[in-house]
């Protein structure tokens, strides 16, 4: 498929229909552009893997088409992809210094810095700055978010005119950056906006958002009445609520100590790029133990769940940092759905030490980084788009947003998902084909399919478990001695040896008779281990033979 050169086309490789994971085309003029490349984070149904990536095989299959991916912002879910599929892109990156730093360390980390162009865009003074790439034209307009320079996009070509949001708010006083210009987005939309690509988050929320600026007051209410150790746990990447810890650490007379390799990365990208230069002297964690308890504030990361980050550590008895009886962990963050039963875990095992928890169902101890509905009216009375497409959702989110849109005013909305090519301009945008779409998983090192053999394999030893049997034939083709029988994660405990004994009569009794051919006779035994299985467990697990000529 190759975009004509009097049309606009958009697909979403990821991000559409899902809350992460976020990778958006445009197509124009026989070039193809990417906007983000994030992961996603897996659940239960990947057993052993943390990060899921998009498959890209759809670009892939276009590479000399493809001309730059351009980078909104540093969350994970936006950037999170790069170090392990921009290289083999071979296209440039573009993002604004912040963003860029967050990018090059992932790069190095990966060991492929130096085969990744990154073109980083510095903000004039007015907060936007450009790029020609290809035949788009593509402006940075900073916008409010929970991360340094977040940034939306307008992307220009003889098509038409884009406004691509990525993840916003609407904050009158901002920690970090300023606040969103509505003076610049009136000027964009005078200018004349065809398309608003748009996040649907918070679509269902009746209130703005809030200010960060808040949230400093009810964190500072919290600590400050908190009798022995506090711990706060929130996104790393929230740079924004940092700064506000910082400040809240001082006006309580309390040390700060931040653990966790992700938070110390962004401490020190925010640094070099000019945010956070007031953030307070930190202590280590060993010193943070020897301080008297309501003296040290902590912050730490893993308020989703997340079973190696340092709340789950901190919450088994794993981490330097300890919690007893009237200690305090105030989570700072809002569940991403999908997470509840993680963080019920976490929250169950802390309670069990006496530990009292706050979260934002409790207090005001946090805001969103994404629009409620009067923020989303707003930004269409300020940009007055022809379309409306929602991104960045659910699939009820996105139908959601277009109808909202379309109540405010919003002349028209087309809701797409991952996969579906939409001809935005000329005429009504309409879905005009479909881009082969999937997940792949990082295995250790390995980067794999997410329905492949391997994880299918692994999801079947997690639900059945495994037998191993082997055994030794004649020349003659007889057995020689007993099938040796091995359990992993079948469900026989006081009666296993008993188990195993059957089996292996059950082995031994399917080599007797006719010769057969070696793996018409590996396959008789695994069946008939197996039907023992079955018949003993009600499982069905999986079953390797190893058979050895002597």
């Amino acid at each position: 498929m190759t975009p004509k050169t009097n049309e606009l086309l958009f697909c979403a490789l990821g991000g559409s229909g899902e809350i992460g994971m976020n990778v958006n085309l445009y197509g124009h003029a026989g070039k193809w552009l990417m906007v983000d490349l994030g992961v996603t984070f897996a659940d239960a149904a990947y057993p052993g893997i943390d990060i899921v990536l998009p498959d890209l095989s759809f670009i892939e299959d276009r590479l000399n088409d493809l001309v730059g991916i351009v980078l909104t912002h540093g969350h994970e879910d936006h950037i999170g992809a790069l170090p392990y599929l921009a290289e083999d892109l071979g296209v440039p990156l573009y993002a604004t210094p912040f963003t860029a730093g967050l990018i090059r360390g992932k790069l190095e980390e990966e060991g492929n810095a130096h085969r990744v162009k990154l073109r980083v865009i510095q903000p004039g003074k007015s907060g936007v700055a450009g790029a020609q790439i290809g035949p788009f034209g593509v402006s940075f307009i900073e916008l409010s978010h929970s991360i340094p320079e977040p940034n939306a996009l307008v992307i220009e070509t003889k098509a038409g005119r884009v406004f691509h949001t990525g993840d916003w708010k609407l904050d009158p006083t901002p920690v970090i950056g300023k606040p969103t210009s509505p003076e610049r987005l009136t000027q964009i939309g005078d200018a004349g906006v065809d398309v608003l690509v748009c996040d649907s988050t918070n679509v269902f929320n009746a209130e703005a958002s809030g200010s960060e600026a808040s949230v400093r007051r009810g964190l500072a209410e919290q600590i400050a009445r908190a009798k022995g150790r506090v711990l706060v746990t929130t996104f790393a990447s929230n740079a924004a609520r940092l700064h506000t810890l910082g400040q809240v650490a001082r006006e309580t007379g309390r040390k700060l100590c931040v653990t966790g390799r992700s938070l110390d990365r962004i401490l020190k990208v925010a640094q070099a790029t000019g945010y956070l230069t007031d953030f307070p002297e930190t202590v280590d964690p060993d010193t943070a133990m020897r301080l008297p308890k309501n003296k040290v504030l902590i912050v730490a990361t893993g308020g989703q769940g997340e079973p190696r980050a340092a709340l789950a550590r901190v919450a088994d008895g794993s981490h330097t940092i300890k919690l007893d009886m009237g200690d305090t962990v105030i989570f700072s963050s809002k569940q991403i759905p999908g997470n509840e039963v993680a963080i019920g875990k976490i929250q169950n095992t802390l309670a069990s030490k006496g530990v009292v928890m706050i979260t934002e169902r409790q207090a005001h101890v946090h805001v969103s980084g994404h629009p409620g509905r009067p923020e989303l009216a707003q930004m269409y009375k300020w940009i007055r788009p022809q379309t409306l497409v929602p991104v960045h959702g659910e699939m009820r989110h996105m139908m959601e947003h277009a109808r909202f849109a379309l109540s405010e005013g919003v002349p028209q909305s087309i809701v797409q998902s991952d996969g579906d090519v939409i001809r935005l301009l000329p005429g009504k945008p309409e879905k005009i084909g479909n881009a082969g779409v999937g997940r792949l998983v990082l295995d250790g090192d390995v980067i794999l399919p997410a329905d492949g053999s391997t994880i299918n394999e692994r999801r079947k030893l997690a639900i059945n478990g495994q037998i191993s049997v082997a055994v030794a034939i004649g020349k003659d083709g007889r057995l020689l001695g007993r099938p040796q029988v091995r359990v992993q994660g079948v469900p026989v405990e006081e009666d296993r040896a008993a188990f195993i004994e059957d089996a292996a009569g059950a082995a031994a009794e399917a080599l007797k008779g006719q010769r057969r051919e070696l793996d018409r006779r590996r396959e008789d035994v695994r069946l008939a281990v197996r039907r023992i299985a079955t018949r003993w467990t009600g499982k069905k697990p999986i079953v390797d033979v190893l058979i050895v000529e002597a």
